[in-house]
């Protein structure tokens, strides 16, 4: 049954905001279920890597709500826009559906009026995901490295599970145990390697370890115990062994500096860069909000379907061209970082051809009401 929509009689500009209100609150429904859905699947997600992590001893449980929150900080950039998009599809669609649509294009009021509520939402929104890929996006992944290297760096025996490879100081070092005393702080039946560089590995095989105190920023003398040390050269010309009755080695008891990466560089820094990767970066950063504009802006056009319609029948055209933006933005990303395309155009180039597709798609109904020549 189609829904009536109130309108009071106070004059054009009146109706105009009552019916934009309504639109946009018929939009605004399916958006908040999709962006808390996607988030909590997201979450679910990321949770059951990290808890993997604590269950072995990697990371220290308190950390991962952390861990998880900066990662869900992250993955808004992309939620958002997805969310807002499907909701357009969705709710406009039910509109067209129930004939609500038909009966607003009765009173007047045309697509582009439509066009414009839906633009006025997508600019709050878009200006939320330009924030949090210019400012929260990187801090995100700055603190996020530092935790994940600090939690990495650490041998908690307290929390270790046997019988298992742990990745150690941000996957430099892989252990193995096949017990441990706890309160004797030693493990039993010890495995480590850890990579030289590309020529070559070094092995330690050990009947036990024993980890001592230390503070932090100190480094921490670890001592293994009857085993044989090897040195593995890839190219198999200068193998070594050693065969030791007691072994030190020294880790550091605090968190390993985290080496640069540009996804967590602050974006007035990335502007100032003349490398391609940095530049593909920092136009990928600052072309967020645009992309959450012309998505939302496509999916009007796209929600258009016949009264009484299945609800699903545009759905798998919405989702085809959303993969398309995608994955064109993506492709034009990698063409900055390897070169093949300047810093002009860059990859900003791609935001025509969603363009041209939605003036396409906006003069669809134009072209349909045109009286036939025959």
């Amino acid at each position: 049954m189609t829904r009536p929509v109130c309108v009071e009689a106070d004059g054009p500009s009146r109706t105009a905001v009552i019916i934009e209100r309504y639109i946009i609150r018929e939009i605004l429904k399916p958006l908040l279920i999709g962006v808390s859905l996607l988030v909590l699947i997201f979450a679910g997600y990321t949770s059951a890597v990290f808890l993997s992590d604590a269950a072995s001893g990697a990371m220290q449980p308190q950390l991962i709500a952390y861990v998880i929150l900066l990662n869900t900080v992250i993955a808004l950039g992309v939620l958002l826009p997805t969310a807002l998009y499907f909701s357009i599809v969705f709710g406009l669609g039910r509109m067209h559906r129930d004939s609500e649509m038909v009966a607003l294009t009765g009173s007047g009021v045309s697509e582009l009026r439509v066009l414009g509520a839906v633009f006025r939402l997508a600019l709050v929104v878009a200006l939320i995901v330009g924030f949090l890929s210019v400012y929260g996006r990187p801090w995100a992944f700055r603190l996020s490295y530092e935790l994940e290297a600090g939690a990495m760096a650490e041998l908690d025996i307290e929390k270790l599970q046997t019988g298992r490879f742990i990745e150690l100081e941000h996957s430099d070092y892989v252990l193995y145990a096949e017990g441990v005393d706890r309160n004797n702080k030693r493990l039993r039946g010890v495995y480590l390697q850890s990579d030289r560089g590309n020529t070559s590995s070094r092995v330690i095989q050990a009947e036990a370890l024993y980890l001592a105190e230390a503070g932090e920023g100190v480094l921490r003398p670890v001592e293994f115990e009857n085993g044989y040390a090897y040195l593995l050269d890839r190219f198999g010309q200068k193998d070594q062994i050693l065969k030791f009755g007691t072994l030190q080695l020294y880790f550091s008891s605090g968190p390993p500096p985290v080496s640069y990466k540009r996804r967590a560089e602050k974006t007035l820094k990335l502007a100032e860069s003349g490398k391609p990767k940095e530049i593909a970066e920092f136009q990928w950063r600052l072309s967020t909000p645009l992309t959450t504009i012309l998505l939302a802006l496509l999916a009007v056009p796209l929600s258009r379907m016949p009264a009484r319609q299945g609800r699903h029948s545009k759905v798998i055209l919405a989702i085809i061209v959303y993969a398309l933006l995608f994955n064109l933005a993506g492709v034009a990303r990698n063409w900055v970082e390897q070169e093949r395309v300047g810093p002009f155009p860059g990859i900003w180039w791609v935001y025509v051809v969603p363009l041209i597709v939605l003036v396409i798609l906006l003069m669809q109904p134009v072209r349909a009401m045109r009286p036939s020549r025959h």
